[in-house]
């Protein structure tokens, strides 16, 4: 970059801009990376390799953050795949870590390719939404009753959390999620149930894992990674762009999210792309009172992801430290809203409603076949429900 871009960068940066990005990294991280952290281990890493996916994550979310908001001088934040970690939990099916590793990689290609290509809207488009929204809300669905199984073995802790986020919806919607991680770190640590003796600043050091692929890999992670990304993420990613009036181009963007992702993805980069909800922080006007000098928030994210990165290993052991109950509880918590969603846009049309019905539960009940997960089986079962039902509601 130039002398004159960065004279314009410091002259644009300002302190309410760099607290935006540190809200909008706190916000995001502590909301999700339990889910993350849930997603490695059902994929069969190890505590470095963990670390590690911490490391991608962070270096990955910081670089097109920083690349693409200083590339286009408007705020473009990334984020993690929620949905995407949330999908490994419960569909990685029976494929190893390096065929796991594999998926990612082919996945972020077909982000690369739908990306440049020019064809992100219509391809999407091919998958009805109502379908994509049924197969998320399925794979969601387990999260959201492990908070309530929780309270069989933990009641006092998930309560209490429970209740924080009921008061934090109602009072301080946006640190909610914060608040009841931090009420359940305080009721576990006062039950003697965490384990931080191991934890210990450290530096993360990255594990390059060789892809290979499996059928299974394909199917039950790679496309319905590729699928649940584009369709719950980047849509949505977009809206929020669009709604805070800039007009991103958006096929460059999502193609250079593919390219980072597809360099990382070897390291546990599983998925990247457009942020949503998090994104909006550093497109409000706290981030700036002036929408041309907000893009700095968005740089400042990037910032600060980094640095989270750089010490995944500390975030990886915190995380270990934790009872299962409390990263249940709040994993769920924090997806409640994202079911709600999903639910109510698989049931929206009349006509998909029935489709969609059955991805959900195809996509819920866990079912594997030929070590495929239930993701895709959801999307296959719903597809041939569709075909089916058209027709007949056509004529009806």
């Amino acid at each position: 970059m130039s002398a004159v871009g960065k004279r314009s960068l410091w002259r644009d940066l300002s302190l309410p801009a760099v607290m935006a990005g540190f809200i909008t990294v706190l916000v995001g991280f502590a909301s999700s990376a339990v889910i993350v952290f849930q997603a490695a281990r059902a994929v069969g890493a190890d505590q470095a390799q963990i670390a590690s996916w911490m490391w991608a994550l962070g270096l990955g979310m910081g670089v097109t953050c920083i690349g693409l908001s200083l590339r286009y001088r408007m705020p473009v934040v990334t984020a993690w795949s929620t949905p995407g970690a949330a999908m490994l939990v419960v569909g990685a099916g029976a494929a190893g870590y390096s065929d796991a590793i594999g998926a990612f990689v082919l996945a972020a290609v077909l982000g690369m390719l739908a990306g440049f290509s020019g064809i992100f809207a219509k391809l999407m488009k091919r998958v009805p939404m109502a379908l994509a929204a049924g197969m998320l809300a399925g794979v969601l669905l387990r999260f959201g009753l492990d908070v309530f199984v929780s309270m069989g073995t933990q009641l006092g802790m998930a309560l209490a959390m429970f209740a924080t986020w009921l008061i934090g919806r109602r009072l301080f919607p946006r640190y909610a999620v914060i608040a009841t991680l931090l009420v359940g770190v305080m009721v576990a640590a006062g039950q003697g149930l965490l384990h931080m003796q191991d934890v210990r600043l450290e530096l993360a050091t990255p594990v390059f894992t060789w892809p290979t692929l499996s059928w299974s890999a394909v199917f039950g992670i790679a496309l319905p990674l590729f699928v649940v990304t584009m369709a719950s993420q980047n849509i949505p990613g977009v809206a929020v762009i669009r709604a805070s009036g800039y007009d991103t181009p958006v096929s460059p963007v999502i193609g250079w999210i593919g390219v980072v992702n597809t360099l990382l993805a070897p390291f546990g980069a599983y998925g990247l792309n457009l942020a949503a909800i998090t994104a909006a922080i550093c497109m409000g006007r706290e981030a700036h009172e002036d929408p041309a000098r907000r893009y700095t928030a968005a740089v400042a994210a990037g910032a600060f992801y980094i640095v989270v990165g750089l010490f995944g290993a500390t975030v990886a052991a915190v995380f270990a430290a934790f009872p299962k109950e409390l990263v249940a509880c709040v994993a769920g918590i924090a997806l409640f809203g994202t079911i709600a969603n999903s639910l109510a846009t698989a049931l929206r049309e009349e006509a998909d409603r029935e489709a969609a019905l059955v991805t959900f539960l195809v996509t819920a009940s866990g079912l594997s076949l030929a070590g495929i997960g239930s993701a895709f089986w959801g999307l296959v079962a719903g597809g041939i429900c569709l075909l089916a039902l058209r027709p007949s509601a056509a004529r009806g």
